[in-house]
């Protein structure tokens, strides 16, 4: 994994200003020099530590096509890959392989499983020149401790989504072939290690890091503090069907956190301001990716790739489950308003704050998702009266007239994966949520749903541990990963 995108150490400072250039790919791994210039203190330690946050948002940091802007480029794949997510039309192409299930399986540079992988590896190679070398900096223990802390916790984000896009679920596939684990910044070849040990990497990360924040003052949401060291820890434990953990996790996580009014939640999803984001990124004019950035994919209000024909849309199955009275509904435009720009069902969900500036920040994760969480854990653990409390909490602040004290058992799990389905839509879970809850790929056809006229999507069904639920590995990681064998591919 290393190998195919690599990062060089004094390339960390220049990162928080403009980057990871070009010029920074296929390099020498470190140099004695960059390390004590970079980790001779803590001020220093923490421009790098910018730099790994930056290029969470960076454009043409690994694929150079407008559809690989960082996460969100990904969040809104693993959307497209799911249930509940339309493209209105051809328009320009981007994100539309990614829809019909072609692009997963391209192994060619370039290609998806290509900018995925590259882009989890860099983010993990910085991370890893961090852990390695921040102990012997200059500098306050807690400034140092907080460094760490937030570095250990960007790789185990950075394992969990890889293990979720290279292999299938964890349950049940604990000894198949994960990813390679780099937990340093070296380069010598790495066979696949299995699903559980990437795992238990990833919770050995989380533990040390909820330990190294505890305690340590949030600078700032695009960060990550002890709380989405938490949050993200719940996500492990929910695809480990880990219940006692996901629910205490959850708990934990939104500790502090009140759902959002209906005002906020009719803004547009646009900035880290908003009461209920734990975790973003403040992007600001020049830091714009403009064209290749998830607003421009995504808001049909703007003069963009979604107005140009990209338009994503709910589907009218999953609308006409959203009850009229819940704010949620005014999330999509109302069938039969629809115009050539902004058709019946288009999401409005994600809008630029000006349509003429490409500065509104992203969205990756927030407290809602942590009430979902604990909500299904707990009703898996048959503690329904607590669950329903928790569901009413947070659906009763998109819906005065909500109540779930009629569910119970099965029913009320139901209930809450559908809330999860409406609650978190456009804000990247469908694709690992399909995977975990074993369900295959269950696409609704029919007027305001997936093909015709919309866009066709090819592929509507398939059942559950199909192939294409694990990415391809990109051929780049064959060419220069020696303990990889063509037996290592995925199917």
């Amino acid at each position: 994994m290393n190998k195919l995108i690599k990062i060089s150490s004094l390339a960390l400072i220049p990162l928080l200003m403009v980057g990871c250039k070009k010029e920074y790919l296929e390099t020498n791994s470190s140099t004695d020099i960059s390390n004590t210039l970079i980790f001779a203190n803590t001020t220093n330690a923490k421009n790098a530590l910018e730099g790994m946050y930056r290029l969470t948002y960076s454009f043409g940091e690994v694929g150079s096509g407008h559809s690989d802007f960082g996460q969100k480029s990904y969040d809104i794949v693993n959307d497209l890959m799911g249930n509940d997510m339309v493209v209105n039309a051809q328009g320009y192409g981007w994100f539309n392989r990614d829809y019909q299930y072609t692009a997963s399986q391209n192994v060619n540079d370039g290609a998806r499983p290509y900018t995925i992988w590259g882009y989890y590896a860099q983010l993990n190679h910085n991370a890893n020149m961090i852990i390695t070398n921040i102990d012997k900096a200059a500098g306050p223990a807690s400034d140092k401790e907080s460094i760490k802390g937030q570095a250990l916790a960007m790789r185990a984000f950075n394992y969990y989504n890889l293990i979720n896009y290279f292999q299938q679920t964890y349950k049940g596939n604990e000894t198949a072939k994960g990813v390679p684990l780099f937990t340093a910044p070296a380069s010598d070849p790495t066979p696949r290690g299995t699903v559980q040990q990437v795992y238990n990497q990833i919770i050995a990360d989380l533990n040390s890091a909820e330990g190294l924040l505890n305690g340590k003052p949030l600078e700032h949401k695009s960060h990550i503090d002890v709380r989405v060291v938490q949050a993200i820890r719940a996500r492990v434990a929910l695809v480990m069907e880990d219940w006692a953990t996901a629910a205490t996790y959850a708990n934990k996580a939104r500790s502090g956190y009140t759902p959002m009014g209906s005002t906020d939640y009719k803004k547009g999803f646009n900035s880290i301001s908003n009461p209920e984001w734990m975790w973003g990124a403040e992007v600001i004019t020049d830091q714009a990716t403009v064209y290749a950035s998830f607003f421009s994919h995504m808001d049909a209000n703007a003069f963009d790739y979604a107005q140009l024909g990209g338009q994503k849309k709910i589907t009218k199955d999953l609308y006409d489950k959203i009850p009229t009275g819940d704010v949620r509904k005014d999330n999509f435009r109302k069938p039969g308003t629809g115009t050539t720009t902004i058709p019946d069902y288009c999401q409005n969900k994600f809008r630029l704050a000006i349509t003429s500036s490409w500065a509104a920040d992203y969205l990756y994760m927030r407290a809602s998702e942590m009430y979902l969480v604990e909500a299904e854990a707990l009703a898996r653990q048959n503690s329904d009266a607590a669950a329903r409390t928790v569901l009413e909490t947070l659906i009763k602040a998109r819906n005065p007239s909500y109540s779930a004290s009629t569910f119970s058992g099965a029913a009320l799990l139901n209930e809450i994966l559908l809330q999860r389905r409406i609650e978190l839509w456009g804000e990247g879970f469908s694709f690992f949520d399909m995977k975990r809850l074993k369900t295959g790929l269950n696409r609704p056809t029919g007027a305001g749903n997936h093909g015709s006229p919309n866009f066709n999507p090819s592929v509507l069904t398939f059942a559950d541990k199909d192939y294409r639920l694990a990415f391809k590995i990109p051929q780049k990681e064959f060419d220069t990963n020696t303990a990889f064998t063509p037996a290592d591919q995925n199917p």
